[in-house]
C-alpha cells in the first residue's frame, strides 16, 4: 500500500486520510484537524522505506537542500542532504544547528515547572502557536505516527513535519520505531512533535527553541529547529519523563549493557551521568593497541604511556543506549534490584571517539555495512560513497564537528538483548580535566569507586557536565566557568535537561527509584583524566571489565578504604585484572607522584563547594525528609561515616518502596 496523499478528510477531530478510503482515527486537538484540513497536501508514509526516499525531495534523487522562504530573507537554506551507500548524509550550513542549544526548552503553559517560561522571554505561546498552525497550513506536510518511549510500553503519538523535512521524520521513526496508522488502530495521542523551522529566523533571532505546551493528557513539543536532538530525541524524552512524573515513575538517561566473562558470569552494568559522560562508550569494546595492549592512560606531563596485557574481554551485550525504561509494570519488587527495558527501537550515536578504522570493529560495521541504509548527521557524504564514521565534517573554526552522529536502529545491532533485565551495578561516570601539582583542578576521581545509595542520589542531583563537553554547546556563562577550571550541573538524574517538570519532584522520584533496589550497588568512574594521565574513556572499560568478572558477591571492607574527598565514598585498595595490579595510585590519584596531597584537596575542595552550591536549592518544604537528611550531610562537611549511617552500603533488611514518605508536587 503507497502513501497516502493530498487533503485528508477530517471529522470530530480525527486525522484520516484522502483518496475516498478513511485511516483508522488519531483523536487530534481541533486546531491540528484544523491545520491538517486546509494544509496545500499530506503525505502518510507507508513505510520505512518511502520516508527514506521523501528525505531526498522523492523520485530518487541522489541530494537535496533543505531550505525555507523566509519574509525579507528570500530562500534560506539550513542544510543538504546526500544519498551515500550506506545512508543519508545530513549536514547542516550553520555550526550552531550541528549540536544541541541547552537553553532551547521554554515551557509555553502554566503547569508546575522549574524551566523557563515562553512568556518570560518571548510573551504569550498562544499568538506563536497560532501562527504555527497557520504556517503548517500551508506546506506540503507529512504525518507520521509513533510510538514515544519505544514498542514495547510507548504512548502512540504523532509528528506533523513539512514535506522538505522528510530526513527528519526518519530520524524520528529510526529512533522510535516505525508504525502505521493500521497497526496503531484508533488512538489518542499523548504526545505530538511539531516541526516549523523557519521560526527561529522570523521569530527568535536564529535561536534554537523547543517549546513544551503541555495538559494532563496531551503533550505538545513545537520545535522551531532543525537539529533532532533537542527535539526528536530529547524532547520525546521530556514527554516521557512527564508521563512519568503524573504516575511516579523515571525514564532514566543512561545506558546498559550485559557483560557475560570468559567464565560465563552476566553482570548488567547501567551507566548514568551528563551528555558526554560515557554513555554510549559503556556498550562498546575495550580500545587495543596495534600489540594488543589495553593503553590505560598517558601521563599529561612525563607523556609515559600505561598499558596493561587483557587476553580476553568480555562479551558485551547491550540492553540500552541513551533512554532507558525504569517502567513500574517492569519491576520485581522481591529480587531487590532495578528492571530496565529500552525506552527507544534507534540509538543516537555520537561518533566523534572513532577517528580512524579499526578502533571499533562491531560498531563500524554496523555503521558501513547496515541491513538498511542509516541516517548520519555531521558526516562528511559524497554521492555514491560510502560514509565513514570517522569523517566528521569541519566546522568553522577548521576543527573537526564534535558532535557527529548516527542512528542505528536497534534490530541493526548484533547481539543486543530485547527483553528487560535487571540491574546489578549503577555507575555514574564525569569527565574529568587533568589535575597536577602545578595546575591543580577537580581531576581527582580515582578509577572507581564505590558509594552508598546517600551519595548515589546526590551525584544525581548534581551531574556534573564536566570538561569539555562534545554533545552539546555551552551558553557564554557556562563557557567562562568552564574555561576557568570551575564545573558546571546537568542537574537531577542527567534527565532534568529534559524535564518540563519540577527538580524537587524529579528527586523524590529519584531518591524513591534508588531506594526500592537495594541490592543494585553504585560506583563512580571519570573519565578523560584521573590526575595527571589522560584515559579518555579507559577507565570505564577497565572498570566494566572489573565488576564482572569480581561477580555479584558481598564487598569485603578490608579491600576498601575511604576515599580523603568523602563524596567519593571508597576507593579500592587495590585492583587486579587478569592477573595484573592496576597502579594503586589510578585508584588513590592523590599517590601519583605530579600530583600529591595537596594539589587532590585543592580539587576535593572545587567539587565540594561546587556541591554544596547546587545542593541549596533542593531545601524546600517538598522534599523527602531523608533527602533534606542526606544534603545536611554535605553541607556540614559530614564524613563517609555520617552518608553510611542514613544509607548502609549492603544492607539487610533495607527500606523499600513505599518505606519513605515521597511528596510529589501536584500537577
Amino acid at each position: 500500500m503507497g502513501a497516502r496523499h493530498r487533503r485528508p478528510c477530517t471529522r470530530r477531530g480525527s486525522v484520516a486520510s484522502g483518496n475516498g478510503r478513511r485511516a483508522p482515527e488519531a483523536h487530534a486537538p481541533p486546531y491540528l484537524a484544523a491545520c491538517l484540513e486546509a494544509a496545500r497536501s499530506i503525505t502518510i508514509p507507508a513505510s520505512r522505506a518511502e520516508l527514506y526516499e521523501l528525505s531526498l525531495g522523492g523520485a530518487g534523487a541522489d541530494t537535496f537542500d533543505i531550505g525555507f522562504d523566509v519574509p525579507g530573507r528570500g530562500f534560506v537554506k539550513e542544510g543538504d542532504v546526500v544519498r551515500c551507500r550506506n545512508g543519508i548524509s545530513v549536514n547542516y550550513v550553520e555550526d550552531y544547528i550541528r549540536r544541541r542549544d541547552p537553553d532551547c526548552m521554554r515551557i509555553g503553559d502554566d503547569l508546575p515547572s522549574d524551566k523557563p517560561r515562553f512568556a518570560a522571554d518571548y510573551g504569550p505561546f498562544a499568538p506563536v502557536k497560532a501562527a504555527t498552525l497557520a504556517w503548517l497550513a500551508e506546506q506540503d506536510l507529512i504525518v507520521v505516527p509513533f510510538k514515544a518511549g519505544g514498542p514495547r510500553l510507548g504512548s502512540p503519538s504523532l509528528a506533523v513535519i513539512p514535506k522538505n523535512c522528510g530526513f527528519f521524520g526518519t530520524a524520528l521513526v529510526d529512533l522510535q520505531g516505525f508504525f502505521t496508522f493500521d497497526e496503531l488502530g484508533p488512538f489518542a495521542p499523548r504526545s505530538i512533535l511539531y516541526l516549523a523551522p523557519p521560526f527561529r529566523h522570523t521569530h527568535f533571532d536564529g535561536k534554537q527553541v523547543v517549546v513544551h505546551d503541555r495538559t494532563e493528557t496531551l503533550h505538545e513539543i513545537w520545535a522551531y529547529n532543525l537539529y533532532p536532538g533537542p527535539s526528536a530525541k530529547k524532547g520525546v524524552f521530556s514527554a516521557l519523563l512527564d508521563i512519568g512524573t503524573q504516575e511516579g515513575w523515571i525514564t532514566a538517561h543512561a545506558s546498559a549493557v550485559r557483560v557475560t566473562t570468559p567464565y560465563e558470569n552476566e553482570t548488567v552494568v547501567m551507566h548514568e551521568g551528563a551528555s558526554g559522560g560515557g554513555k554510549s562508550e559503556m556498550c562498546q569494546d575495550l580500545r587495543r593497541e596495534e600489540d594488543g595492549r589495553v593503553l590505560l592512560g598517558t601521563n599529561v606531563v612525563t607523556d609515559e604511556p600505561y598499558a596493561i596485557t587483557l587476553s580476553e574481554a568480555s562479551r558485551l551485550e547491550p540492553v540500552t543506549d541513551d533512554m532507558t525504561l525504569c517502567h513500574p509494570s517492569l519491576q520485581r519488587p522481591t529480587s531487590g534490584k532495578m528492571t530496565i527495558a529500552d525506552a527507544e527501537d534507534g540509538w543516537f550515536v555520537r561518533v566523534d571517539n572513532l577517528t580512524s578504522y579499526g578502533e571499533d570493529p562491531h560498531l563500524e560495521r554496523a555503521i558501513i555495512h547496515p541491513d538498511e541504509p542509516l541516517v548520519f548527521f555531521n558526516i562528511e557524504g559524497k554521492v555514491g560513497a560510502t560514509a565513514l564514521p570517522w569523517e566528521h565534517v569541519t566546522d568553522d573554526a577548521g576543527k573537526p564537528c564534535s558532535n557527529p552522529r548516527v542512528i542505528i536502529p536497534r534490530n541493526q545491532i548484533k547481539g543486543i538483548v530485547d527483553e528487560p533485565e535487571e540491574v546489578d551495578v549503577r555507575t555514574f561516570g564525569v569527565r574529568m580535566p587533568a589535575c597536577t601539582a602545578a595546575a591543580p583542578t577537580y581531576g581527582v576521581m580515582g578509577l572507581m569507586h564505590v558509594i552508598p545509595p546517600a551519595l548515589a542520589w546526590l551525584w544525581r542531583l548534581v551531574t556534573p557536565r564536566g570538561d569539555k563537553n562534545p554533545s552539546i554547546g555551552a551558553t557564554a556563562a557556562e563557557a567562562a566557568v568552564i574555561a576557568h577550571g570551575g564545573m558546571v550541573a546537568e542537574g537531577v538524574g542527567s534527565f532534568w535537561p529534559f524535564s518540563t517538570n519540577t527538580k524537587v519532584g524529579a528527586a523524590n522520584l529519584l531518591l524513591r527509584q534508588i531506594l526500592a533496589a537495594p541490592r543494585t550497588r553504585f560506583v563512580l568512574t571519570p573519565n578523560q583524566h584521573i590526575g595527571a594521565y589522560k584515559v579518555g574513556f579507559a577507565a570505564e572499560w577497565v572498570t566494566r571489565e572489573w565488576l564482572a568478572r569480581r561477580g555479584q558477591g558481598p564487598l569485603r571492607r578490608e579491600r576498601l578504604t575511604p576515599a580523603r574527598c568523602p563524596l567519593f565514598g571508597y576507593a579500592l585498595k587495590e585492583m587486579k585484572l587478569d592477573g595484573q595490579q592496576i597502579r594503586p595510585s589510578l585508584l588513590q590519584p592523590e599517590l601519583q607522584s605530579k600530583v600529591g596531597v595537596a594539589a587532590y584537596d585543592a580539587g576535593a575542595r572545587i567539587i565540594t563547594e561546587f556541591f554544596k552550591a547546587e545542593l541549596q536549592q533542593f531545601l524546600t518544604d517538598d522534599l523527602d525528609p531523608l533527602g533534606r537528611a542526606i544534603i545536611e550531610v554535605c553541607l556540614k562537611d559530614g564524613t563517609l561515616d555520617d552518608y553510611l549511617a542514613l544509607t548502609p552500603l549492603e544492607p539487610e533488611p533495607y527500606p523499600v518502596t513505599g518505606a519513605v514518605p515521597m511528596v510529589v508536587p501536584a500537577r
